[in-house]
């Protein structure tokens, strides 16, 4: 039972396609990546090089450039949340880079951590609508994945003019710091440094922390000189009443002084190696990560732009995991859907896609229907296997390109509403981590099914082709028009200004709901966690799934030999 079946799958990409389309498909995707590249180019600058001098000249750093100085050489931060609040503009015309914060998995002193740094070129890192949800949205995943967490604090408070989207409400300011209360509770390492402003909520993040350093620039403060000034008519600075003189020497609200950015960052690696190493090795046992036979990059053109044209999902996986080898579970039956284990950075993990095209029809032989759909042997097979990864604590991917449910009164007679709701108690209850990436199409129930973000993933990623929607433009404008159309879906009005007023609807419709479907609208209000090129979504799959395995004895993870993956071959597929 102990061996893993894992064969080789996937073609080289001149066999799958030609030179002219392989060429044409990537300069469509690659369009859509430039602009994904350069959005990141101005989030990375916040409010612009004027802002980032100011920084420079009060001889501190950058919440990129401590983020930088803090991961290990060589290693690369991978961001989540990069465009929230992306094309959002506030009063006085300000707009928000990533909402002001920055969070990212880095690898620290060889262990992956979560990094919360405040933007302090963007409104001296003030807190605007959604900077708290993304800051949770952080620290949950930390928390899930038991990653140390670093705050790197550098906080003016709530932005004021909008105080009243992100002051109240379940998940306002205020929730991030019972977030910092259930990290401690579960035994999470947290690590703050507070580089200068930290008034208000800013200067409550850093006090539950395990370790809180600062620097000779740096206060924590419930309410700055300005408003004791007005509340009070004292003079006083910020310094002075909640410097490191004030909560390092006398309230003990801070453990140690550091003379500047420089050191803290020292102090906090140093810290680091102090912790438990990674588990990932102990489970990679004597299996190094390996590349996959076919280079990420071609994913680029294999994936058509039109989410209306089919591909070999086969071929995705080639391209995602360790030498191209994968064990497919429960082949025989579900053809649709395709899920199976593999290594990923010498890692096992599950893995569930749709599959695209036509698959035959087993209730009619000789026929045919159409992939990524879910029909009924479909979501019994992958609900039966993501019970099997949480039963043997394997991390499971799921890869999305979906149009939803069968429907019709023959999916109903087959009890397709009680089957997936099978598979959405499953998801819903699963506690092995599960990340989640729309490929292309995530729509209807078939998104939430298959472990879309309201099922909770530990991280969502889209490429650039997602689009989350209930149903397409036209098809939505049609059901929108519907009483207004005859069976074959044309205008039944005579009138033609009646007729010009319904097609202009319906096309505005169809436009409006196409709009609404644009990745970084998703991004924008964190609906998504980050949108990542098709060409690095490996490097992501592989750091995610390390994560999963880093923290050693908060759940259990089963050697090979007794998984339930065993279990459903032989149920499923023999020997009998």
């Amino acid at each position: 039972m102990a061996f893993v079946p894992l064969v080789p799958i996937g073609t080289a990409l001149g066999s799958l396609v030609d030179e002219r389309t392989a060429a044409d498909t990537r300069a469509a995707i690659g369009t859509l990546e430039d602009k994904l590249r350069a959005k990141r180019t101005e989030v990375e600058g916040g409010w612009g090089p004027s802002y980032v001098e100011r920084v420079h000249k009060k001889g501190k750093l950058t919440a990129r450039e401590r983020l930088a100085k803090l991961t290990d050489p060589g290693t690369r931060a991978l961001e989540v949340g990069t465009f929230v609040n992306d094309g959002e503009v506030f009063p006085g015309n300000q707009r928000s880079p990533a909402a002001g914060v920055v969070t990212a998995f880095a690898r620290v002193e060889g262990r992956w951590v979560m990094v919360i740094a405040n933007d302090n070129t963007v409104a001296s890192g003030a807190w605007w609508p959604r900077t708290p949800e993304k800051i949770q949205r952080a620290q949950m995943m930390a928390l899930r994945l038991r990653l140390p967490t670093v705050y790197l604090v550098d906080c003016s408070g709530l932005f004021l003019p909008e105080q009243s989207k992100s002051f109240p409400g379940a998940r306002g300011a205020g929730h991030i710091f019972k977030m910092n209360s259930l990290l401690s509770a579960h035994g999470v390492p947290q690590i703050a440094g507070v580089f200068g402003d930290c008034i208000a909520g800013g200067g409550y993040m850093p006090i539950i922390s395990d370790r809180v350093y600062m620097t000779e620039q740096a206060y924590m403060v419930i309410a700055g000189a300005a408003l004791i000034k007005g509340a009070k008519s004292q003079k006083m600075t910020s310094l002075g009443i909640g410097g490191p003189e004030v909560h390092v020497h006398e309230s003990g609200c801070a453990d140690v002084r550091v003379p500047d950015d420089d050191a803290l960052i020292t102090c906090i690696r140093r810290d680091l190696t102090r912790l438990p190493s990674s588990a990932a090795d102990f489970y990679r046992g004597d299996i190094g990560a390996l590349e996959p036979r076919f280079a990420p990059g071609e994913l680029a053109a294999l994936l058509p732009a039109d989410h209306r044209e089919a591909y070999d999902a086969t071929q995705v996986l080639a391209r995602l995991v360790d030498q191209s080898l994968f064990w497919e579970v429960m082949p025989e039956v579900g053809e649709e859907m395709i899920c199976g284990v593999a290594r990923v950075g010498g890692l096992y993990a599950g893995f569930v896609i749709n599959r695209q095209g036509l698959v035959d029809d087993p209730l009619q032989p000789g026929r045919q229907r159409p992939s990524g759909i879910l029909y009924r042997a479909g979501i019994a097979k992958i609900a039966a296997f993501s019970r099997a990864c949480n039963d043997d604590g394997i991390p499971l991917v799921w890869l999305q390109d979906i149009s939803g449910f069968d429907i019709g009164r023959e999916a109903e007679a087959q009890g397709l509403l009680g089957y997936g709701s099978s598979l959405i108690y499953t998801n819903s209850t699963n506690t092995t981590p599960m990340f989640t990436v729309l490929l292309r199409k995530a729509s209807g129930a078939g998104y939430y099914a298959m472990a879309g973000q309201p099922y909770d993933p530990i991280v969502q990623l889209s490429t650039c082709l997602a689009r989350q929607s209930v149903m397409e433009g036209r098809t939505l404008a049609i059901a929108a028009y519907n009483t207004k159309l005859d069976d074959d879906f044309q205008i039944t009005a005579k009138d033609p200004a009646e007729r010009a007023a319904i097609e202009t609807g319906m096309r505005e419709t169809e436009a409006r709901i196409e709009a609404d479907m644009d990745p970084f609208v998703a991004a924008r209000q964190m609906d998504t966690d980050e949108i990542v090129e098709l060409g690095e979504l490996r490097t992501y799959l592989v750091a995610l799934v390390e994560m999963a395995y880093q923290g050693a004895g908060y759940r259990r993870v089963k050697n090979p030999r007794i998984w339930s993956m065993h279990d459903l071959r032989v149920l499923v597929g023999g020997p009998r």
